[in-house]
């Protein structure tokens, strides 16, 4: 979930991002965010539709996870810190390694070549993680509060939704960053409160999610970037129409959080809701692989369940895991 570190009301109203994966898998890792101040996150590994390994008290907000070939990287983003994990057929290896972020209220991250790039709340930029000697050797200032952040190979894209702590998700911009210099080479008007996004076709696809002045009410848009021409398409849905800000790729069909599911979005960014998969009243994230959905839902309290719904929309399983589920990621052996 992205606002719970601030702001209390958020944590009885947000739903969450994930992390959309497309490779076969042996291994899933579902990443519990646990509840604030306690410790409490936790990761649950999963071969098949059997739980094998469950590793508890990770840190204060597990916000994302990434597979990078046989590691884990984690994102404890109130612990302030990036975990490392090795990867076997049996799960992960403990105990990792820790990884400080000097305060800066980690968010989310992405891979190229041997560096991690991850968005950071409380330092206003995007840090550069070495993963040679696991030492953070750049920064990327950015005028606003980060959270998202995609990749092609070539460039980055971050999501801007914030301009300080208290903002009602006013920023609207989306920025383009060139990987070798480090520089913000474009800057893209989406729409206010960008927050989780997706490359699929050449274009940017961009959730966002945006509040009254005193949070009372809630709205929810879409936005879509041709990166060929830098055509941006915006819409809003309304107030308080779809729950969470969550945009996955299932079967080669754009997907974003709506009504305590997930229905497909057309090509002006309609919700195609004759699509919709999924109808839960707790429904706290959403995240894809390999032709299967995965909705986390969540009552605030352990344990939490994750619903697994094949791309005709049928319930194939149902796994239990952690206090609010909010990130997934998949690892496959060969």
């Amino acid at each position: 979930m992205k606002k719970i570190v601030f702001f209390t009301f958020l944590i009885l109203t947000s739903c969450e991002d994930s992390l959309d994966q497309t490779q076969n898998s042996n291994l899933l890792f579902v990443a519990s965010e646990g509840t604030y101040g306690n410790g409490d996150g936790s990761i649950s590994v999963f071969s098949e539709n059997e739980k094998i390994q469950t590793i508890e008290g990770i840190g204060d907000i597990v916000q994302s996870i990434l597979v990078n070939g046989d590691k884990l990287f984690v994102i404890v983003n109130n612990s302030h810190l990036i975990k490392r994990y090795s990867i076997t057929e049996s799960g992960l290896s403990l105990p990792g390694i820790d990884i400080a972020t000097n305060n800066s209220s980690p968010r989310e991250m992405v891979i190229v070549g041997d560096k991690l790039y991850f968005t950071n709340w409380n330092s206003h930029d995007v840090k550069v993680l070495d993963l040679v000697t696991y030492s953070i050797v750049a920064s990327i200032s950015l005028n606003g509060i980060p959270e998202d952040i995609v990749s092609n190979g070539d460039y980055l894209w971050v999501s801007i939704p914030q301009l300080n702590l208290y903002d009602p998700n006013n920023g609207s911009i989306v920025v383009k960053i060139d990987s070798n210099t480090k520089n913000i080479i474009e800057t893209y008007e989406v729409g206010r409160g960008p927050e989780h996004m997706l490359i699929n076709d050449n274009s940017l696809w961009i959730s966002r999610t945006f509040y009254s002045s005193d949070w009372s009410s809630t709205y929810y848009g879409s936005s879509t970037v041709d990166l060929e021409t830098g055509e941006i398409s915006i819409i809003n849905y309304g107030l308080g129409l779809v729950c969470g800000g969550n945009i996955l790729n299932l079967s080669d069909k754009i997907y974003r959080t709506v009504n305590g599911g997930v229905a497909p979005l057309t090509t002006d960014l309609n919700l195609n809701m004759s699509g919709k998969i999924g109808s839960y009243h707790n429904l706290y994230s959403a995240s894809s692989n390999d032709g299967y959905l995965y909705l986390g839902m969540s009552d605030y309290v352990s344990p939490d369940t994750v619903y697994v719904h094949n791309d005709l929309g049928e319930l194939t399983r149902t796994l239990m895991v952690g206090t609010l589920p909010g990130d997934f990621a998949s690892w496959n052996s060969d």
